[in-house]
This record gives structure tokens, C-alpha cells and sequence, in this order.
């Protein structure tokens, strides 16, 4: 078996009183692909600096292989000191690097190379920082959450040229179906030290479950074992007569065994709030238009939206979802069209900003909005001190400012802020961002009991997939369309995915490397289907996800009158016609179905 190109172990670490490395360990061999994981705060970001070289631990070893070259992406870059992206992103290259592979990655993700560092948004920021770290194509690649502020055009780029690169990676990523497509080890950390497994993300959770089962049943055994020994002190025979001290030092040693042990941290408790229940339709647009600067954002969009759908919003970045959001839930006046709300309709809202934070409150105001000490969830009151607790915030915590607190904690604060606000609908812009993914799962599991609405904007296509019922996606030049179910039922329906904003092309020059990478330009991640299919084929094609839809909705509905209890005892001839015609619906449902999926298979082959 070959060295490892990078090993780092024995990794203690700790900040101020609080160790955060007690013993980790990562080895990084030949084209390894390596999703790290754990909880925020658990000491990831740390352990990837320092096998960057860029944090020095209190104790252990770090080895490199002579002539290896690697590159760190951090969370947050920091371009200050460069003229132009380019000049960044030329920061990174080593004598004999290609040079030309720094502004064509720029070009890539929708950058000139020109820009000012210094006006550049996040997203910007990373794609520039992202052009930086491929560019060399090392022989390693630390990437600490590389999709942060990144649009699923780019996260799907960034996913095929990571997989046809040779580098070997290790990954930090909130992102599951972005780890799930590269990782093939996963390293796991978890109070402070390190467990490993060589399989991917997708079998980490099963993984770690049953890790935290069996220790649960090792402390079970030691508190048997002590409390037999116990028993042995207070009755045995041989210690009425004479204490044996290697008994009486091995009980001493298990119970301190059982006070050393760390369990696995607690989670995030959330529940939601739940105002009054809305009426029946929440929003209904009517050929809605929206257009800035004479460029259309929104061109003559229609939808019905009813209590109960959790409306996914999907694009890249400028293409106007938070506006269409907006406009849909009566925040923005449309230039045209008409939009109508329903009755008795409780918003609460979770911007991806952060903007309703003030950067000089405390902890504890915010949480309460300056309040007293009390946070009230319903009809019950809650000390501000507990509910902080639920969302993993320590006391000492509570006078710290919010401009201090980091982007995870800024957003379980929003979290908190929100669900403890009666509603019965949630607008939701970006909620999962700087969220790890124990709290995504929980967030997930609140939306699903959630009784009311909600209006989801993410670039997370697993979250997407799980949440909703719909997504609504951008065509193009201002138009929008809706497709029944997520993210991938989507792509099934419309055959490729969210394509990047069309814009001027550059004149590419004329090198041979500049003409392999078109198929994984963000704009091409999907090539079109394969015109195989005739006039009236093409036709019913695109006419049969409406007809699918349609038909679901009247399941539905007959659904929705078979659940009244009191159906057969009242009318039992209408409750056999309902129950012949829910059978009669849904094997309509799998007909149409199955000739949507044979005219899919034939365009795509």
C-alpha cells in the first residue's frame, strides 16, 4: 500500500479551556475522495487549516510527502491586496502552472478577471476564490464548504469538474447530495477525536447511529459493573472482614470512567409555532410581470398556491426568485397582473441576509426582541435561558453580541426568532445555509408536521427533494414554470437542470486545453436531449406533466372527502362512488405516468 500523500495525528487542540482536538487524526492518500463531518463547532474547519499548515496544534505530527502540492479553500476568502480577481486567482499558481487555467476558470464561473475584489459579492468572492484553488490542480484539495454562496449551476459544475479531476480532496460540505455524488471515505469528528469509515457520506448517518448505540450499551454495562461492585463493597464477605483495594481502586476507576465519558452532543429541539389555520388558498397570480431597468425579471406568471404546498424556488443567482417570492406573497406590487392573498394568513419570514438582526443586540434581546427574559411559544412562556438552550447557545453566550456570533449561530438564532412567532405561513429565502446537517434534518422534520404553507428559495437540491410539493423554476428571458414535485422530479420532467444565466461570451482563445472543458461549463452541465421524437410526440411530452398534475390534484381532492369520518354513516353511496373513483384516478395516474416516462426514455436516446 502506497504512503499517504498527507497524514496528520495525534492532533491535540484546545481554545482557552475548552479542548477541541483530543487526538484527531486524517491521512490524505492518492486520489482520495474524503468528506470530513460533524456537528459545528466540532473542530472540522480546525482540523482542515491545520493540515493546510495554516494552524499549528498544542500537539502532534504533521507530514507531507516531498514534492506534494496542496491547496485550501477556506469558508470565507479574503482577496484584499489584489488589484483584479485574476491577479488573485494567479496568487495561487506555482512556476510552471498554467497560467491560462486561472482565466479560464474565472471565465467559467462567470467572471472576467477584471473585477475589483473590493466590490465583489460573496458569491463572486468564492468563485473567485474556487478559480484560485483549482487552478494548479494539485495533488490535494482542502475545501471547506465550497457551495457556500453558490448557485446550482455552479454547485453542479464545481460537482463534474471535482470528479474528473485527479486531485485527491477532503470536503466539508452542509450539502448531502453534493457529498453523497463525491465522497468514498468518510472521517468523522466527533468530541474531539476522529473515527473513519471507507464509504461515502450516504452510509454516515446509518454509521454513526450505530455508533452511538453501542455506546450506549457500554454505558449501560458499566453502570451494571458498578453497581455490582457497590453491592461487593457494602456485603461481600472478604470486605466485612478486609477491604481488597484492588477492588476497592477498580471501582474507583469505573466510576470515573463513567464521569470522563462525553455523550454525543445534544441536538437542536425546534418546534414551530402554529397561529390559526389559514383559508383554503393562500395565493393565487394571475400573468403577474416584473421588469428592472427594461429587463424582464418575471413575464406573465400563473399560479394557484393552497394551504398545505410547500412551494420550492429554484435559479441562479439575479434571476429573480426572491422577487417572483416577494410578489407572491404580497410584499412586492407586480407591474402587471394581479395577485391575490387569502384569508387570515400568518407570515413569519427567514431571510438569507440576516437583515433583521441588529449586529449590537445581545443574544438574549434578539431572542426575545427586547423583551424581558421571557420567549412566549404559543400559549406557554419559555425563560429566554432554556430556550437558548434548545438551540445549543451556552449561558455564557447570553450578552454576547450578534455581530460576534458566526453564520451557523446566526442562523439558528433566526430559527429560534422565528418558529416562536405563531404562523401558518413560512417564506423561507436560503434557510439552510451555515446549517449543519443535523439541524437541517430536524428543519426538515418540523416542515413536514408543519400544518400551514411554505415558500421555500434554495440552492440545496436535497432539501429541495425532501420539502416539496412543487418547485418553480426559471425558463428564461422573465418566464417561470412550476413542476410537480422537487428538485429531481423536476430535472425528470424538464430534462436538465437549473442552467446559468445566459451572458455575453468572452472570445475564448484559441488553445487546445480551452476547447476540452464546454460540457462542464455551468450553462452545459446537462446537454440537451436528443431530438428522436415526432411533432405530435414532442407535443404530448410536454403536455403530459400538467395532465400528471391535474390528475394528482383530483386524487387529491376525492382523497380530502373520503378522510370526513362521518362519510359512510351519512351518505354510504357516496362513499363507495368516491372510493371507485380515487381506484379509477389513480390508475390514470400510472398510465399517464408510464407514457411520460417511455416519451422520456425515447428523447433521451
Amino acid at each position: 500500500m502506497a504512503p499517504p500523500l498527507l497524514h496528520i495525528r495525534d492532533i491535540h487542540l484546545t481554545f482557552g479551556a475548552t479542548p477541541l482536538l483530543e487526538g484527531a487524526e486524517l491521512q490524505v492518500g492518492d486520489g482520495e475522495r474524503i468528506c470530513l463531518v460533524g456537528r459545528n463547532g466540532s473542530g472540522k474547519s480546525t482540523l482542515l487549516k491545520i493540515a493546510a499548515g495554516l494552524v499549528e496544534a498544542d500537539k502532534g505530527e504533521r507530514f507531507v510527502q516531498p514534492g506534494t502540492t496542496i491547496r485550501y479553500l477556506p469558508q470565507e476568502p479574503d482577496l484584499s491586496g489584489y488589484e483584479t480577481t485574476l491577479a488573485y486567482a494567479e496568487g495561487g499558481l506555482a512556476p510552471g502552472d498554467d497560467h491560462y487555467r486561472a482565466q479560464y476558470l474565472l471565465e467559467v464561473l462567470g467572471l472576467t478577471g477584471k473585477e475589483d475584489p473590493a466590490t465583489l459579492s460573496g458569491g463572486e468572492a468564492k468563485r473567485a476564490a474556487l478559480a484560485r484553488t483549482l487552478a494548479p490542480e494539485p495533488d490535494i484539495l482542502l475545501l471547506d464548504e465550497p457551495t457556500n454562496h453558490l448557485d446550482l449551476p455552479v454547485i453542479e459544475w464545481l460537482e463534474a469538474e471535482l470528479k474528473q479531476m485527479k486531485s485527491a480532496f477532503v470536503l466539508i460540505s452542509h450539502d448531502r447530495r453534493f457529498l453523497e455524488n463525491l465522497s468514498r471515505s468518510t472521517v468523522w469528528i466527533d468530541r474531539g477525536i476522529s473515527r473513519r469509515q471507507e464509504e461515502g457520506f450516504s452510509k454516515f448517518e446509518e454509521w454513526r447511529d450505530k455508533v452511538f448505540e453501542e455506546e450506549e450499551r457500554d454505558q449501560q454495562r458499566l453502570d451494571l459493573k458498578i453497581k455490582q461492585e457497590e453491592h461487593w463493597m457494602t456485603y461481600g464477605v472478604t470486605a466485612r472482614r478486609k477491604r481488597n483495594m484492588r477492588r476497592v481502586r477498580e471501582l474507583a476507576e469505573l466510576r470515573q470512567k463513567k464521569r470522563d465519558y462525553k455523550g454525543p452532543q445534544a441536538g437542536v429541539k425546534m418546534a414551530a409555532t402554529e397561529g390559526d389555520i389559514s383559508g383554503k388558498l393562500v395565493s393565487e397570480a394571475k400573468k403577474i410581470s416584473k421588469s428592472y431597468d427594461d429587463r424582464a425579471i418575471v413575464k406573465e406568471f400563473s399560479t394557484r398556491i393552497q394551504r398545505g404546498d410547500r412551494v420550492g424556488f429554484v435559479g441562479p443567482n439575479g434571476a429573480g426568485k426572491t422577487t417572483l417570492l416577494k410578489m407572491l406573497v404580497g410584499d412586492l406590487e407586480p407591474d402587471s397582473g394581479t395577485v391575490r392573498l387569502g384569508a387570515n394568513l400568518q407570515m413569519i419570514t427567514l431571510d438569507q441576509k440576516r437583515e433583521k438582526l441588529d449586529p449590537n443586540d445581545t443574544l438574549v434581546s434578539a431572542m426575545t426582541g427586547g423583551r424581558g427574559d421571557t420567549v412566549i411559544i404559543g400559549d406557554t412562556s419559555k425563560h429566554v435561558m432554556s430556550y437558548m438552550k434548545d438551540f445549543l447557545f451556552k449561558p455564557e453566550q447570553a450578552r454576547t453580541p450578534v455581530r460576534v456570533l458566526s453564520g451557523g449561530e446566526r442562523g439558528r438564532l433566526l430559527l429560534a426568532r422565528a418558529l416562536a412567532m405563531p404562523s401558518n405561513v413560512m417564506v423561507l429565502d436560503e434557510p439552510t445555509n451555515d446549517l449543519d446537517l443535523e439541524t437541517l434534518d430536524l428543519l426538515q422534520e418540523l416542515i413536514a408536521d408543519y400544518q400551514g404553507t411554505v415558500f421555500l428559495v434554495s440552492h440545496d437540491r436535497d432539501f429541495l427533494d425532501r420539502i416539496c410539493t412543487s418547485v418553480i423554476t426559471m425558463e428564461g428571458n422573465g418566464k417561470w414554470q412550476e413542476y410537480a414535485g422537487g428538485y429531481s422530479d423536476m430535472v425528470a420532467q424538464r430534462g436538465i437542470g437549473v442552467e446559468a444565466k445566459k451572458a455575453a461570451k468572452s472570445e475564448k482563445p484559441k488553445k487546445d486545453k480551452a476547447d476540452k472543458p464546454d460540457k462542464s461549463k455551468p450553462e452545459a452541465a446537462s446537454s440537451a436531449r436528443k431530438n428522436t421524437l415526432t411533432f405530435t410526440q414532442q407535443h404530448r411530452l410536454k403536455a403530459l406533466p400538467e395532465e400528471i398534475d391535474a390528475q394528482q390534484q383530483k386524487i387529491a381532492k376525492l382523497q380530502a372527502e373520503l378522510e370526513d369520518p362521518n362519510l359512510f354513516s351519512k351518505n354510504p353511496e357516496r362513499f363507495h362512488k368516491v372510493t371507485e373513483a380515487v381506484g379509477k384516478a389513480q390508475e390514470k395516474l400510472e398510465v399517464l405516468e408510464e407514457e411520460w416516462l417511455e416519451l422520456e426514455m425515447l428523447a433521451e436516446g
